[in-house]
């Protein structure tokens, strides 16, 4: 069996451990008062740029809607981009989809820590050849100020490598208001990230080390407006490692010889 096959088939065994799981749990959930209910949450972020864990994928004007389902402590979403422009000749089409299933909860007797596992499914349909890839990943966080998260991905297809992130993030539910109904609130969040050798590889053009990745710093402003969230942001990602700013071929080839970037974007979303 291919690695292809063998990844797509891993992520419909987590589909179906995933629907069981949502099934055993309203069966023993039905005698019970505190069953779990069904979250469902939808957004669209529009980007100036397109930047993920430091290569710049697009530097022109992107969409990116998503549609995520909560139960308990399961999730699931789609994610997808659209380019906005002809960047890549591809003006207003998909050019990225995202599947994303995992688990997430605190650690039985000791409730400062949480985990969180799951898998994602990255599929390219403007990119031919073998591109679409699988990861697995593994999260631990400390339930304490600034929410400090250690996240290892691994690609277990295509990509054959891990990356690794460590974040933390802050929020203020009201900095200012536009009226007494609608508050101006503040999220900050940063991370750095690390990539294996069999990463670097894959992602950065034959990069033989491994090497930190990028550093990126966020800020949003999340405004409420009649049961929606409206976010405006600002961004800024940069290249760590000297040998993976001289990899960003991509980059290069595309005319844009910078290793910092800023970018903005504004997002749209609800839940019920």
């Amino acid at each position: 069996m291919s690695k292809t096959r063998t990844a797509k088939a891993i992520v419909c065994a987590l589909v179906c451990v995933l629907t069981w799981t949502t099934y055993a749990e309203e069966t023993a959930a039905a005698a019970v008062s505190d069953e779990p209910a069904l979250g469902v949450g939808v957004s669209t972020a529009f980007m100036s740029k397109y930047i993920w864990r430091g290569q710049l994928l697009n530097d022109d004007y992107v969409m990116q809607p998503s549609v995520g389902l909560t139960y308990g402590n399961w999730s699931a979403s789609l994610w997808g981009n659209v380019d906005m422009t002809d960047y890549h000749d591809n003006d207003w089409e998909f050019t990225e989809y995202d599947w994303t299933i995992g688990y997430a909860d605190k650690i039985p007797g000791l409730d400062m820590f949480k985990y969180s596992v799951g898998a994602i499914y990255y599929y390219f349909p403007s990119v031919t050849g073998d591109s679409d890839t699988v990861e697995v990943y593994a999260g631990l966080g400390l339930d304490i100020p600034l929410s400090p998260t250690l996240t290892m991905y691994r690609d277990i297809d295509e990509g054959d490598g891990t990356y690794v992130a460590f974040s933390i993030s802050h929020s203020i539910e009201k900095i200012m208001e536009l009226s007494p109904d609608m508050p101006v609130g503040m999220t900050a969040s940063a991370s750095i990230g690390w990539g294996s050798e069999g990463y670097n590889k894959f992602y950065w053009g034959g990069l033989s080390d491994s090497a930190m990745q990028d550093l990126t710093l966020s800020m949003g402003f999340p405004i409420p407006i009649m049961g929606w969230t409206l976010t405006p942001s600002v961004n800024y990602v940069t290249l760590l490692d000297s040998d993976v700013r001289a990899a960003d071929t991509y980059a290069t080839y595309r005319g844009n010889n910078d290793s910092d970037y800023v970018f903005t974007g504004i997002t749209l979303s609800t839940s019920f």
